[in-house]
């Protein structure tokens, strides 16, 4: 069993934990604490061929996936290095970026597909590219601090890591609702969009890890071992669920979003903005949204209706090498990220100017 310390300073820390049957319980633990666990692309090229080896030994019994700290899993991808890399004169330019996007939908599909139990232990902020990790998982454990969202449009980018997949198989039109506003999900509502499958208290955690160290894996299937594990703790954590927003709001949800173009849509989901609780503000976050960004994700989840996860994740590509190009992205990160002037200066300021030819052009190799 390797020990934490040793390898403190990489983005990521690999551990192995020995069962009580002498196998193994694979450990990755993302480890930027101080950028919420950002996802680079150093910890991409760190985590995919580590997954790859252990899928193929057959002592690794389960992968458990994990963050340092306790704010965030992960907030999301590494979009300030992505800004460098689209506007630093000598920068690796595009090339850079496109790089991040290929591995990181391939390590998204990786996790997805992956032969034996993952458990994803979404504690804190879960967000963009780290829901994109989360999302893959076989198991996907929420915890009383779990804040899950897709708010790519705030900054000129769209929900991507598979979201055109996952977004359309929530209730309802939930999917499409998240997608447009980044309205932040607590645990209940994770569990109600199938963003997750157990909520257990975070304080539960370590008697999680020995329930699945102590188990007996020899000549079990591994997937009911860690089901069998989880199931228990999260009996234990049931009065400390809170209450889903989205599952209470699911009529109105479904009214506003009921309309034959983006902008009725919009102007419907705006309406909402005027009150208070969960609702307005999530409809708030339209104004500031890029007109871009929920014309591309509107599109986007229209196309995928139908499409496998490979499908939705190639259609994703092509999208994102877009962005990369087309300045949206590189201006919402600007006026968010890098000077924080708030004050974005979207090619189109609103839905009603919009140039159809535009936005087509973002699903064009």
């Amino acid at each position: 069993m390797s020990h934490p310390s040793e390898k403190s300073n990489q983005p990521i820390v690999f551990e192995e934990w020995e069962t009580a049957d002498g196998l193994l319980i694979a450990v990755a633990r993302l480890n930027a604490p101080k950028t919420l666990n950002s996802l680079s692309l150093e910890m991409i090229r760190q985590l995919t061929p580590q997954l790859e080896s252990w899928g193929a030994n057959d002592r690794v019994q389960a992968v458990w996936i994990e963050a340092e700290g306790d704010k965030a899993f992960c907030a999301g991808g590494d979009i300030v290095a992505l800004y460098r890399s689209m506007t630093e004169p000598g920068s690796a330019g595009p090339s850079e970026g496109e790089a991040f996007f290929t591995e990181e939908y391939e390590l998204d599909y990786l996790i997805h597909t992956y032969p034996k139990p993952v458990v994803c232990w979404g504690h804190g902020i879960v967000m963009g590219g780290g829901l994109g990790i989360m999302a893959g998982a076989s198991h996907r454990v929420v915890t009383e601090a779990s804040m899950l969202a897709m708010p790519e449009s705030s900054i000129g980018l769209y929900p991507d890591v598979a979201a055109g997949w996952f977004l359309n198989r929530a209730p309802g039109r939930t999917g499409l609702f998240l997608g447009l506003t980044g309205a932040r999900l607590n645990a209940s509502d994770a569990l109600f969009t199938g963003l997750a499958d157990r909520f257990i208290r975070q304080d539960l955690k370590a008697s999680v890890v020995t329930a699945l160290t102590s188990s007996n894996w020899q000549g079990d299937d591994s997937f009911a071992v860690v089901s069998r594990a989880l199931r228990q703790h999260e009996n234990q954590s049931a009065d400390a669920l809170p209450e889903s927003p989205v599952r209470t709001h699911l009529d109105e949800i479904n009214r506003v979003t009921d309309a034959d173009t983006l902008m009725d849509m919009v102007a419907q989901m705006q309406e909402l903005a005027e009150g208070d609780g969960w609702l307005a503000k999530s409809t708030r976050a339209l104004k500031a949204a890029s007109p871009t960004s929920l014309a591309i994700c509107w599109q986007h989840l229209r196309n995928c209706r139908l499409d496998s996860l490979r499908e939705v994740l190639d259609k994703e590509l092509i999208l994102s090498r877009n962005c990369l190009i087309k300045g949206e992205f590189a201006e919402g990160v600007r006026a968010l990220l890098i000077d924080k002037d708030k004050q974005p200066r979207w090619r189109y300021a609103s839905l009603a100017e919009m140039d159809s030819e535009w936005i087509d052009s973002f699903f064009e190799k």
